[in-house]
């Protein structure tokens, strides 16, 4: 028997795609999604909700010059609507905002369009946006965008976005001020009487299942009865901002479930965009893949849909670009450049020969300084892994111009091609070999940590009793438990943590984060973390030897070296940093820094010497630093073959 063909009905307020499979119901003209009708349930959104509060794209904007990461939501509504393609096995609608000069200040200066697509045989539906900024229109700066989804809570009880992290979940309710408790902010609360007593005692915060763009492929929900699946799948991040690294939200109580194409959680203002006067703007954001699935065998396990979800995900990965969408704004795969090669890295402390990149970031991004990717937020990037050879390809780049940046796991610093590329429509480029240089000015004297970027090395307490997240108990992600930066107080009641090369163990004696400490009164005060090493000859006075401080986030926070003297000037300060708000947000990274500081030889001594690193201000038990990797050079005249 054929199957059904994709139909359409256009009603006076509604619009209606259905292909035998499920039937999605979109409000018109302003697109957005009030209804999804699968597997005998007649909508799997919140149905007690407005019809505006269910599935739409959103976004976050604000005047130019404002200052923070505050502003004006925006649950974009549209003017008018298009039938863009219309037959048997596809249909794609267009759901239109456009901006005129009467809308400044009330409306974001952007021409918006949504588009849906239903395919033929396909559970599930496709969205994707065109933002447009012209030339001539007002400045202004953009927070957020992103897709929502508002789920059934009395159907979806389940959250899935990883193989290791997946749940069941509280119920908003559990969240209602009289069944709750807020914690430090209004995110994280301590479930004190949920309506499933299992959850007593526990912490719910969003930001617990926030994930990195380059792992954040699929996750959703799973509904029991009937056992039906709904998934958020995201096949590409060229269309997200800041890379591959970028933390942003998933799914969490509500149920909700979220596909970010940009934010500033984890980094906070420097991830803002800003539009200024005279620049012309357009992009394309998706197409996203909603998926709905169910079990064909009435004795089946519900959780068994994460697996059916995952290989749907490898589908569509596999599908991009897709052939499908009709906007001449989205190119398809003909359209598109490849670019390949080779990185080595070049470190005669290390090795004498060139060492292969195993293992290296490698991508493409618009053309900016050493590192601008981690903060680039307007262009598309692209993005790939070398093997051990250190050998890489870079697939269906759209046609620009790009600066080829990397970075290599077990080397501190980022890498870039200086020259600017420049893929054409349907063409390969062969870079050849490519060599990374590291900062290096002499022999390894002594290091602390491992140079990937993030603070997982360190040790990583357990949250106090009272403020548990079950999931992560005993699990790879400790990190993610909530109030963390308590514990240090807990460990070092009397005194500030001291590290002593070649005694301690980083894994155990170095605390994931140099946060402040609390007082009895409330107050906070900064921190003087020691590093203790011995010297086993005099150093040489007229030489400088380097240390490299590698930061994987800051918050509003300033570090202080200094050598041998805590009461003295700094010799290093780095000034005010960061505004990433890790800490807070149970992430293990956000924007990394990378800092070089000179320490003349007179400064240290034969045998017992001390790094001191001090945060000095303090007014917030978020304000801190987790660091990367510490490392100290002897001077470029010495003599050693100590590996990093």
């Amino acid at each position: 028997m054929p199957s059904q063909g994709v139909k359409l009905y256009v009603q006076d307020k509604h619009v209606v795609l259905d292909n035998g499979i499920l039937q999605v119901t979109i409000s018109n003209p302003d697109g957005i999604l009030t209804a999804i009708q699968y597997n005998g349930i007649d909508n799997l959104l919140a149905v007690e909700n407005q019809e505006a509060d269910r599935g739409y794209w959103d976004l976050v904007w604000n005047l130019a010059g404002s200052k923070g990461t505050k502003g004006k939501f925006d649950r974009i509504e549209a003017t008018s609507f298009e039938v863009i393609v219309e037959n048997e096995d596809q249909v794609e609608l267009s759901f239109t905002r456009t901006w005129n000069p009467s809308l400044e200040g009330k409306v974001v200066p952007l021409n918006i369009e949504k588009r849906f697509i239903m395919l033929r045989n396909s559970s599930g539906f496709y969205t994707y946006a065109i933002y447009e900024h012209l030339k001539e229109w007002p400045a202004f700066n953009l927070d957020r965008f992103r897709v929502a989804f508002k789920l059934r809570k009395d159907k979806f009880h389940y959250m899935a976005m990883a193989d290791n992290r997946q749940r069941y979940m509280p119920l908003p309710d559990d969240r209602l001020p009289y069944r709750s408790q807020t914690l430090a902010y209004p995110e994280a609360v301590l479930l004190v009487d949920p309506m499933e007593t299992e959850f007593r005692g526990e912490v719910d915060d969003k930001y617990q299942y926030s994930c990195e763009n380059k792992d954040n492929r699929v996750h959703g929900w799973i509904c029991n009865d009937p056992p039906v699946g709904f998934w958020q799948i995201t096949p590409s991040d060229e269309f997200r901002s800041a890379g591959p690294h970028k933390q942003n939200l998933t799914s969490h109580v509500g149920p909700t479930t979220l596909a970010v194409m940009h934010s500033v959680h984890y980094s906070g203002e420097d991830l803002i965009l800003k539009f200024g006067s005279n620049e012309a703007w357009k992009k394309v954001f998706g197409p996203i893949f909603i998926y709905l699935n169910s079990l064909s065998d009435a004795g089946g396990n519900p959780l068994s849909l994460w697996e059916d979800a995952k290989q749907q995900m490898r589908i569509e990965v596999q599908d991009w670009p897709y052939t499908f969408p009709a906007s001449q704004d989205f190119p398809q795969s003909h359209q598109r450049g490849n670019v390949s090669g080779r990185l080595l890295v070049k470190d005669r402390y290390v090795c004498k020969d060139y060492i292969p990149a195993n293992g290296a970031y490698v991508g493409l991004a618009p053309p900016g300084d050493v590192g601008s990717w981690q903060s680039e937020v307007k262009g598309y990037q692209f993005w790939t892994r070398a093997d051990e050879d250190g050998y890489f390809c870079i697939n269906n780049i759209w046609t620009g111009d790009y600066n080829l940046y990397a970075w290599v796991p077990g080397f501190i610093g980022d890498y870039k091609y200086d020259v600017i590329i420049t893929p054409s429509a349907g063409y390969d480029i062969f870079m050849g070999d490519l060599v990374y240089e590291p900062p290096r000015d002499g022999p390894t004297l002594w290091e602390i940590g491992v140079p990937d970027r993030t603070a997982a090395e360190f040790y990583v307490p357990d949250p106090s009793p009272m403020f548990v997240n079950r999931l992560y108990v005993n699990h790879p992600d400790r990190f993610r438990q909530y109030g963390l930066w308590e514990r240090y107080a807990d460990l070092y009641p009397d005194r500030d943590l001291v590290y002593t090369v070649g005694v301690s163990d980083y894994t155990k004696d170095w605390f994931f984060a140099q946060v402040t400490r609390k007082n009895d009164d409330n107050t906070y005060q900064g921190t003087t973390w020691q590093i203790k090493f011995k010297l086993d000859c005099a150093a040489n006075e007229t030489e400088t030897y380097k240390l490299r401080l590698a930061l994987a986030t800051a918050h509003a926070a300033e570090l202080q070296v200094r050598v041998n003297d805590d009461g003295k000037s700094p010799l290093f300060s780095s000034g005010q940093i960061g505004k990433d708000n890790t800490i807070a947000r149970h992430g293990i990274h956000g924007l990394y820094r990378l800092y070089h500081v000179g320490i003349p030889g007179n400064l240290l001594l034969e045998g017992d010497n001390t790094i001191f690193l001090t945060q000095p201000k303090s007014t917030s038990p978020f304000q801190g630093i987790m660091y990367d990797y510490i490392r100290l050079e002897g001077p470029a005249s010495s003599n050693g073959n100590k590996k990093p």
